[in-house]
C-alpha cells in the first residue's frame, strides 16, 4: 500500500488508522490503536517519493534498527515495523505530554526552570549513551515530556549505535545533523563521539537562558563551520540574569573540543542538580567573545583538522563515572573515614575524568521536632558539611569535580540510595562499621545499601592495616 493512500479506518497489520497527527517533509504521524494494546500508539511512515532525499530513506532504515534495541522510560516503547516493500512504518508508544519547543516560546526562563529542563534531557541523554547510542540530531522538538516528568528522546534517523552497522556512515560523506545544534566535530564526519549531544544540549540550555542560538541557523558549509573558531557571546552579555553557575555549565557544554567538555551527560545533569556546587572558571565571568588572537589560533588549527575516532561508547563512559563516597563523620569513625579516604585515592587515580560525591547523612527523626544545635549551639548541617570538606582537604587537585552533600534523613541506608539513583551515581564507595549482634539482628547500612542500590558499592572495613575493600556488588 502506498503511503498516501493512507486514511481515516484503514488497517495495516492489525493497527487501525484513527487520524492525522502531524505531516512534515520526512514523515507523517498517525494515531493509531490495535485490539491487544491498551497504551496509546503513533504510527510514522515516511515519505517516499521521486526525488527524496536519500539520506532521508536511510535514516527511517536507521530508526528502524535502533528503536527495537532500545528501552526505558526516556525512550518511547516500541511495538512494531513495516517493511519498505509493502509499507515502511513504525508503530511506538505515543508521549502525550509536550515537546520542549514549545518552551522556547517563553524563553528566556528563568534559571531554575532551565536547570530543572536540562537535567531531565540531560538524564535521558545519560541513559540513552548506556544503551551505546549517540543521538547525533538532538534539538528541542526531539524531546518530549511524559506526564510524569521524564524527558523521552525521539526522532533517531540519524543516531549511532556502537554495536550496529553505521548505515550512515557508510553511504555519506557530508555531516549530518540540525544547523544550530550540530557539535563540530559532526562537521568533520565524527559520529561515534558521544560528547556531540552534549554540545547541543548546550546549545539548547543557551536558547532557552537568552532566547536566541549561540551560532545562530547556519544553511551551508561555510556558516557551520564558523563554530569550529568563533565562541558564542556569553549567555550573561545577553541575560544579565544568567547566574555564573549557569553560564559556566553552558559554556562548558559548548567547548570545541569534545575532551574540553563534561565527561558524561550524566555530570551535566548532577552540576544542573547542584547549582551551589558547580565549581567556577573563567567561563562564568566571561562578558564578550574570545579576542582576534583566540579566534586566529583555533581558525588556523580548524583548516587542518583530521577527524578523531572516538572510543566506544561504554569505555569513554567508565573514564567519567561519579563516584559516591558515603561516610558517617561522626566522631571514633576516624579509623574507617581514614580507610575510605584511602579506598576513594585509589579509584580516582584510576579514573581521572570522575566526579566524586561526599555525602554523609544527619538522621533525623520520624515524628517529633529534631534539635538543629549542638551544645555549644553550631548548626549541625553545616558542621557536618566542614567536617566532610575537612575529610576531602587531599583530593584538592580535584577540586573542581569534587561537591559535598549533608542529607537529612530518618533512614540513612535510603537517603544514599536515594541520592545515588536520582544523580545517576555509577558507584558507591561505603564505609562498614564493626559488627554486633544488635546490628546483625536489624541489617546494618552497608548491607541495605549493597542489596538496594542499582549501581556498583564498594563496602570498606577497617583492619588491622587500615582497610580494605570487602563486599562489591
Amino acid at each position: 500500500m502506498a503511503a498516501d493512500a493512507l486514511i481515516p479506518g484503514s488497517v495495516i497489520d492489525g493497527f487501525r488508522i484513527e487520524e492525522k497527527i502531524y505531516q512534515g517533509g520526512m514523515a507523517t504521524l498517525w494515531r493509531v490503536t490495535r485490539e491487544d494494546i491498551a497504551f496509546p500508539l503513533v504510527m510514522k511512515v515516511p515519505r517516499l517519493s521521486y526525488g527524496d532525499d536519500p539520506a532521508a530513506i536511510v535514516g527511517f532504515e536507521v530508526e528502524q534498527m535502533m528503536l527495537p534495541v532500545l528501552s526505558g522510560v526516556h525512550v518511547p516503547r516500541f511495538v512494531a515495523t513495516g517493511d519498505f516493500e509493502v509499507l515502511p512504518y513504525i508503530v511506538m508508544e505515543r508521549i502525550s505530554g509536550p515537546s520542549l519547543r514549545m518552551r522556547l516560546d517563553d524563553a528566556p526562563l528563568r534559571a531554575e526552570e532551565v536547570a530543572a529542563l536540562g537535567a531531565r534531557v540531560a538524564t535521558a541523554l545519560h541513559d540513552l549513551h548506556r544503551q551505546h547510542v549517540i543521538h547525533l540530531d538532538l534539538k528541542p522538538s526531539s524531546v518530549l515530556f511524559r506526564e510524569s516528568g521524564e524527558a523521552v528522546l525521539i526522532d533517531f534517523g540519524l543516531a549511532h549505535h556502537n554495536q550496529l552497522p553505521d548505515l550512515l556512515a557508510e553511504e555519506f560523506h557530508l555531516p549530518m545533523g540540525t544547523g544550530p545544534y550540530i557539535s563540530p566535530e559532526q562537521i568533520h564526519g565524527v559520529r561515534n563521539e558521544p560528547r556531540s549531544d552534549l554540545f547541543a544540549l548546550g546549545v539548547m540550555l543557551y536558547h532557552l537562558t537568552t532566547g536566541e542560538r549561540p551560532f545562530g541557523n547556519p544553511t551551508t558549509l561555510g556558516g557551520l563551520r564558523r563554530r569550529l573558531y568563533r565562541d558564542p557571546v556569553p549567555p550573561r552579555a545577553l541575560c544579565p540574569d544568567c547566574p555564573p553557575w549557569l553560564q559556566e555549565i553552558i559554556l562548558h557544554c559548548l567547548e570545541v573540543e569534545p575532551a574540553a567538555r563534561y565527561g558524561t551527560a550524566g555530570q551535566v545533569a548532577f552540576d544542573l542538580q547542584h547549582p551551589g556546587q558547580v565549581s567556577l572558571t573563567a567561563r562564568a565571568e566571561r562578558a564578550a567573545h574570545d579576542g582576534l588572537a583566540a579566534v586566529a589560533k583555533r581558525w588556523f588549527r580548524a583548516i587542518g583538522a583530521q577527524p578523531v575516532a572516538a572510543h566506544s561508547i561504554a569505555d569513554h563512559l567508565s573514564t567519567a563515572p561519579i563516584i559516591m563516597v558515603a561516610l558517617d563523620v561522626s566522631p571514633g569513625m576516624e579509623a574507617l573515614c581514614d580507610a575510605l579516604r584511602g579506598a576513594v585515592r585509589q579509584v580516582l587515580q584510576t579514573q581521572a575524568g570522575a566526579r566524586l560525591a561526599c555525602v554523609t547523612v544527619l538522621k533525623t527523626s520520624r515524628v517529633g521536632i529534631d534539635v538543629n544545635v549542638d551544645e555549644q549551639g553550631r548548626n549541625l548541617h553545616v558542621q557536618k558539611l566542614i567536617e566532610l570538606r575537612h575529610w576531602a582537604h587531599l583530593f584538592n587537585s580535584h577540586a573542581n569535580k569534587l561537591t559535598f552533600h549533608v542529607l537529612e534523613a530518618p533512614d540513612t541506608a535510603a537517603a544514599i540510595v536515594d541520592f545515588a539513583r536520582s544523580n545517576d551515581v555509577d558507584h558507591i564507595v561505603i564505609g562498614a562499621r564493626g559488627s554486633s549482634t544488635f546490628r546483625r539482628y536489624l541489617g546494618s547500612v552497608s548491607s541495605q545499601v549493597v542489596a538496594q542500590a542499582t549501581c556498583t558499592v564498594t563496602v570498606v572495613k577497617t583492619t588491622g592495616s587500615g582497610g580494605r575493600p570487602d563486599n562489591e556488588k
